[in-house]
């Protein structure tokens, strides 16, 4: 087998570059010579054949665009040769045959988790400090700073850099070059303040701009996000922090956590400010009440739960070249295994599913999930065209660079990491998973809109691919950072937290990187391991106001 390039499906008519190929190298394939007769970039794709003007080009066995020109055996596919397009799709009669992959070494495995009353999991035992309305976002901020150190909490994870030695420096009268030279980075140190509560892993303070103005559709929106957060498992109670007048209103919230949990018994503090005496008073009873919901948390600590209890959400981002064909199935494999093993998986970011909705409808259980899926992409296509955008602009320049031309190539890519299985829910935005097995969520492709999503809608893991790094997490949900490539893994290992570069280089399979990641998941979900993301105190949270991101 020849390791500089692959030919993922048989009905592709172009080959992925694994490396560099230098110009006048002979590539043999199928016993054809291929003349490569311009240097093609590891990560990006060549003709295996001469495409004639305007046909399809094939890829993971799907249609990823048009031939812009003749493109003849060997070239280089770029922006200037192909154009996005898509197969169409049609509901018709569901029919999947998943094949279960091999569980034997994980079937009785268990993690260590946080058991709440409705008989949900948590990986993480969490506070939430919530603003209702963005005028709260202030609040929210010294109820942060009230709180986090004098409970032994890390405060910041910007307190990284010495501003002060730069300052000492120009009261020195120090040079550029002095100042450019300097070393101002502080050693990490771990948190030498004990924590007051031990079993709570940490207050998490969100804030947006939302819950007043716009419309009406977008606050009812935001609080059903909210509710999803405070029922997420990983959540142990909340303060909520409400204005008074602002068109989210508390019984809209209220409402939205009783639809998700009839019985719910967790402490939850919401206060509104327009009933106080005073700022200072309301800070004050924040502080007390918060307190008090922390002592009552503090009372949960981990035990054993099946691995069935896992809601695994599937995300990607900066995403390149060698995603689709190593990050990306690896994680699949995984999605594929939870649901053998009877858990919950989630794949989002509808933008991203733009030419393999034929695959995804066929997989679908139902005749009912199938419409559902295929109206929402519909709609969400139609309203980006109405705004002069469309699917086809969601490839940002960093993906192009790397080798994802179009969006449908993209997307065939990035569909990987839902694994095969048989989907049995379609969600849309902020609505709950509810049944085991693989489900959609309709979301952007926008990287934390789509986490903030998977996490409003239970998920109490998230993994997380890219190809070129991303500094991104979510407040709730343990957010794990799997590298497409070993490159990428070491230059930025303060991020990455699994790399499944071995696939690309034929040191590892897709099967044995997702086995391993699974194993990775379960030490991470059992408080073993802490992924990057939550150690940078990457806490991203951006609620989508569903107008067009994509």
């Amino acid at each position: 087998m020849d390791n500089r390039f692959l030919h993922i499906h048989p009905k592709d008519n172009i080959l992925v570059a694994l490396q560099d190929i230098p110009e006048g190298t002979q590539i043999i394939h199928n016993n054809v010579t291929i003349p490569i007769t311009k240097k093609v970039k590891a990560k990006h794709k060549f003709a295996l054949s001469s495409i004639k003007k305007d046909a399809l080009v094939y890829m993971y066995g799907s249609i990823v665009g048009k031939a812009l020109v003749p493109i003849q055996i060997g070239e280089a596919i770029t922006t200037e040769n192909l154009v996005h397009a898509a197969a169409s799709y049609q509901v018709a009669d569901q029919h999947w045959n998943f094949t279960p992959p091999d569980i034997d070494n994980f079937k009785d495995r268990t993690f260590m988790g946080y058991h709440r009353k409705d008989g949900s999991v948590g990986t993480s035992n969490y506070w939430l400090v919530i603003p209702l309305v963005f005028c709260e976002n202030r609040n929210v901020e010294v109820l942060k700073t009230a709180l986090l150190k004098p409970l032994g909490y890390k405060t910041s994870s910007a307190d990284i850099i010495s501003t002060e030695t730069l300052v000492a420096h120009y009261k020195n009268q120090a040079s550029k070059e002095t100042i450019l030279q300097s070393t101002i980075i502080k050693p990490e140190i771990p948190n030498a303040d004990e924590q007051v509560f031990p079993n709570v892993d940490g207050i998490k303070f969100l804030t947006h701009d939302g819950g007043c103005g716009g419309i009406r559709q977008d606050s009812d929106t935001l609080c059903n996000l909210l509710a999803g957060y405070i029922t997420n498992p990983n959540v142990a109670g909340a303060t909520v922090l409400s204005l008074g007048c602002q068109n989210a209103q508390i019984p809209i919230l209220e409402d939205a956590i009783k639809k998700r949990d009839a019985q719910f018994s967790k402490p939850l503090v919401i206060l509104e400010q327009q009933q106080s005496k005073s700022e200072k008073h309301f800070i004050e009873d924040a502080v007390k009440q918060t307190f008090l919901g922390l002592i009552e948390a503090n009372n949960t600590k981990r035990s054993k739960a099946p691995l069935s209890k896992l809601t695994l959400g599937l995300e990607c981002g900066g995403s390149d070249g060698f995603s689709g064909i190593s990050a990306n199935p690896a994680l699949g494999h995984v999605s594929d295994m939870l649901v053998a093993l009877g858990a919950s998986t989630v794949l989002a970011e509808f933008p991203e599913l733009n030419g393999v909705e034929q695959e995804l409808l066929n997989r679908c259980q139902t005749k009912e999930n199938a419409e559902k899926f295929a109206g929402l992409m519909q709609t969400y296509a139609k309203r980006a065209e109405e705004v002069g955008s469309g699917f086809e602009n969601n490839p940002s320049p960093g993906n192009i660079k790397d080798g994802l031309i179009t969006d449908a190539m993209k997307s065939a890519g990035a569909a990987k990491k839902g694994g095969t299985s048989i989907i049995t829910d379609v969600l849309d935005y902020t609505e709950p998973v509810t049944k085991k097995g693989l489900n959609l969520l309709c979301t952007p492709g926008n990287d934390v809109e789509s986490t903030t999503g998977l996490a409003g809608s239970g998920c109490n893991i998230i993994c997380f691919t890219t190809g070129l790094g991303t500094p991104t997490g979510n407040p709730i949900a343990p957010t794990i950072k799997i590298a497409s490539n070993t490159t990428l893994s070491e230059r930025m290992a303060d991020i990455i937290d699994f790399n499944t570069g071995g696939i690309v280089e034929a040191s590892a399979t897709i099967e044995s990187k997702g086995e391993e990641l699974l194993e990775y998941i379960i030490a991470v979900a059992s408080g073993e391991k802490v992924p990057n993301a939550v150690r940078l105190g990457q806490d991203d949270f951006i609620p989508w106001k569903r107008g067009i991101s994509l």
